[in-house]
């Protein structure tokens, strides 16, 4: 199954779903640690129902949910100690995964975040988007890179390790 950006939809997600996606195997290897429902709720919630400037959504492909994708604000993200190199309040951050394992390897979370990241860059104050995937991710780093993402460093995250990588407006 090969999406194209335009059968994708993307719409507010529920946190039961989300929890229940965290817990996958192949999510839950770079997604860690495995959250609980309780917590899903108290960090995810905000973003799901817009109470913050941070986004949560459910990727469709045609009527079936196929994955999570949410966007955020780095510059907003500094009081957690994230991003703090980063001062430009055009930049969005986006992390995102396939829910089902089958999926993999068929470039529809490449379609995924495309069709994502032109969504974003349809808004004209956004000015690039970035990722930070595990450097050990090569899966999300080849997504990332098939969706137009450019590596830029290494860095160092509360997370720890990762690669950073932009999209430019340019490139959508």
């Amino acid at each position: 199954m090969s999406a194209e950006p335009a059968d994708l939809v993307f719409e507010p997600l529920a946190s039961k779903l989300l929890h229940e996606w965290l817990s996958r195997p192949h999510v839950a290897e770079w997604w860690t640690p495995t959250p609980s429902l309780a917590e899903v709720e108290q960090d995810f919630l905000p973003s799901i129902v817009g109470t913050v400037p941070h986004r949560c959504f459910l990727a469709i492909d045609h009527t079936a949910p196929i994955g999570f994708i949410q966007f955020y604000v780095p510059v907003e993200c500094h009081h957690e100690g994230w991003w703090l190199d980063e001062h430009d309040p055009g930049v969005r951050g986006i992390d995102h995964f396939l829910a089902d394992p089958g999926q993999l390897g068929r470039d529809l979370g490449s379609a995924m975040v495309r069709a994502f990241v032109a969504r974003l860059f349809a808004d004209p104050a956004v000015t690039r988007v970035q990722v930070d995937p595990a450097p050990a991710n090569r899966r999300a780093i080849r997504c990332y890179e098939k969706a137009g993402f450019r590596a830029h460093r290494e860095i160092d995250t509360p997370d720890g390790r990762a690669l950073l990588m932009y999209a430019d407006r340019l490139m959508y």
